[in-house]
């Protein structure tokens, strides 16, 4: 059988007259940007917002793209000349389209200096992050700024290889540059600024003055559901091309990017693109930390147990379906509309749109990817909720079911005995606690991690009520405990 030709910059005169592709001489694209974190979500997200920039003019905006862990991804399109396609699948159509905005793809562990000098080179002026909430090192003791911390000259981390860069720029006297995290992180920009002073005092690095008055750090909210690439996906977008793609992007239509407006020098026609630049960013984020990602989360640790695999199979079970729409009308969206009132009388309409997102045929998001790290996830989702109803007296018996699933999902035994996996950075420390078989003491251990539940670490009734849900979860299961909270 002759294998396809490989999709790049000679086969995307052969691809079918439907599919999008680069209205810009990519190759000629001078790279303004670096992204670190070169995930499925930056590739079906910036990336895009960047390539329609680029397809208005705005050529100095390419992109190189910084995978600080395996050099999978680089090793997928690089032959591709950095091209690859995106499928936008809202369950009935697919609209394709090829993605040229990614110019270069280094790998940080590999070439760590060769990152530190694209960041620090005079033409980029934006860098941007997804490298996921355990990416950034919140952790006093996480290994990698361990270890930069004692070699900062061979950086690891993100936080290493950006005050690497920044020093560099500061001595060699050029501009400081935006630095946009885009990950689900409460006041995400500020938390990465936080980090990187915090490193600059820990290797005595004597430049904070400098980042604090030359790098600018807008707080972001990214809003689109990218699911992990299949081989059955690159079967199907291989016979829809008619040319190999190592490594395609599945997404839904729907794409959201709010930036604080608070940027170093020049940047990108966001706007063009469909961004939207505010004053403050926090409602925005709150919105959907606290309603798309903590249903996300309640699902999976629901579903994950119970055998259900994909987000829109678990929103086609009444019970769970009729939990999410409850959790947000009753406790999660009074607490948004008292702290956001400007932007909680959207949320109901927000919701709507998101039961018919997560119902989605074509996209296949698997639970079991959505359950992972829930120790990062938890605080920013869930807890937030928590804290605001307790103070003022309102409801928190499903936020509390929510605790009690993923405490269940930690024991990585589902409802029928068989095994399934436990992605979790915590999972070393809590699975045995979470195993314990009276609910109450499994419940208390798990949240006497002050590093996870902070001040509500010995909450009396955040304890009685996540207990009594992980017993009847134990006991009954996820779709018999959901049916009989309707």
């Amino acid at each position: 059988m002759t294998a396809s030709p490989r999709l790049g910059a000679a086969t995307l005169s052969c691809l079918p007259a439907d599919v999008a592709r680069p209205a810009y001489p990519a190759a000629a694209a001078t790279i303004g940007v670096v992204h670190l974190g070169v995930g499925n979500f930056f590739r079906a997200h910036q990336a895009i917002y960047l390539d329609e920039a680029m397809a208005r003019g705005a050529a100095g905006w390419g992109i190189c793209g910084v995978s600080l862990r395996s050099p999978v991804t680089r090793n997928a399109l690089a032959p591709q000349d950095g091209y690859y396609a995106v499928a936008e699948l809202d369950g009935t159509q697919s609209r394709l389209r090829i993605v040229g905005s990614l110019r270069e793809l280094l790998v940080a562990p590999e070439e760590p200096q060769r990152v530190v000098e694209r960041i620090a080179a005079p033409d980029t002026c934006w860098v941007t992050l997804t490298v996921t909430e355990k990416g950034y090192g919140l952790e006093p003791d996480h290994p990698d700024l361990e270890h930069d911390r004692r070699h900062p000259d061979r950086p690891r981390s993100a936080v290493g290889l950006l005050h690497a860069a920044a020093l560099r720029r500061r001595d060699r006297g050029l501009p400081g540059i935006t630095v946009a995290s885009c990950d689900n992180l409460a006041g995400n920009g500020h938390t990465l600024r936080r980090l990187l002073l915090e490193y600059d005092t820990a290797i005595g690095a004597g430049a904070a003055g400098w980042i604090e008055a030359s790098l600018r750090f807008p707080n972001s909210m990214v809003d689109r559901i990218v699911p992990r690439t299949t081989d059955d996906d690159r079967g199907r977008i291989r016979a829809a091309l008619g040319v190999e793609d190592a490594w395609p992007v599945l997404t839904e239509p729907f794409s959201q990017w709010v930036l604080e407006e608070d940027f170093a020098g020049p940047r990108p026609p966001l706007e063009a693109s469909g961004a939207r630049v505010v004053r403050d960013v926090r409602p925005h984020e709150a919105m959907k930390l606290r309603l798309l990602n903590a249903a996300h989360s309640a699902l999976a640790w629901l579903a994950v147990p119970a055998g259900i695999e994909t987000v829109e199979r678990a929103v086609s079970e009444p019970g769970l379906r009729r939990f999410v729409e409850r959790l947000w009308q009753d406790e999660a969206i009074p607490g948004l509309d008292a702290e956001h009132p400007e932007i909680g009388q959207e949320a109901p309409g927000y919701c709507h749109d998101l039961l018919l997102r997560f119902a989605n045929p074509g996209l296949a998001h698997r639970t079991a990817q959505i359950a992972m790290d829930g120790s990062q996830k938890l605080p920013l989702r869930i807890l937030p909720s928590i804290r605001r109803n307790l103070a003022e007296g309102l409801p928190i018996d499903r936020l509390a079911l929510v605790v009690a699933a993923w405490v269940r999902y930690l024991h990585g035994i589902g409802e029928r005995g068989e095994d399934h996996a436990v992605d979790d950075p915590a999972a070393g420390r809590l699975r045995q606690l979470a195993a314990n078989p009276n609910g109450r003491d499994a419940i208390a251990a798990v949240m006497a991690d002050s590093a996870i539940f902070g001040d509500l670490a010995a909450e009396p009734r955040l304890q009685a009520a996540a207990a009594d849900g992980l017993e009847r979860l134990r006991r009954a299961g996820s779709l018999a405990v959901v049916a009989g909270m309707s």
